[in-house]
């Protein structure tokens, strides 16, 4: 995958990658400034192409990106997240109940689904003992 990407691209992989949760385009840019990154532009050109080749998610909720957890058999058309809503952990789920649910509600009515995202807002576990 890796010798598909350019220079930009893999430096912003790698920045979520070493991340424990979702970043925003911004987070990304302070963080590769030493990289010579200075607009924006550069940072949300590489995310676009890193989202078309499925090695990251964009959780539209919280407007933010993060790498693939199933980078090898994940569906990226149907993709769930669990989102703490106290310490901001995102937990990407492959179920495919929920897959096959999504399909099945979208056919009855004769849509042709091409990609869901469903964001599951709530507490995690650990937040919710504390």
């Amino acid at each position: 995958m890796s010798s598909k990407l350019t220079r930009n691209q893999t430096l912003v992989l790698n920045i979520l990658k070493n991340e424990q949760g979702p970043l925003s385009a911004y987070a990304i840019l302070d963080r590769l400034r030493e990289e010579g990154f200075r607009a924006p532009l550069q940072v949300y050109r590489a995310l676009e192409r890193l989202v078309q080749l499925k090695c990251i998610h964009r959780l539209e909720s919280v407007n933010a990106f993060m790498v693939c957890s199933y980078p090898e058999n994940c569906q990226h058309e149907l993709t769930t997240f669990t989102i703490c809503d106290s310490c901001g952990k995102v937990n990407e789920i492959q179920d495919q109940a929920i897959v096959h649910g999504i399909k099945q509600m979208t056919q009855v009515i004769g849509f042709q689904a091409q990609k869901s995202t469903v964001e599951v807002r709530g507490i995690c576990k650990k937040c919710a003992i504390k």
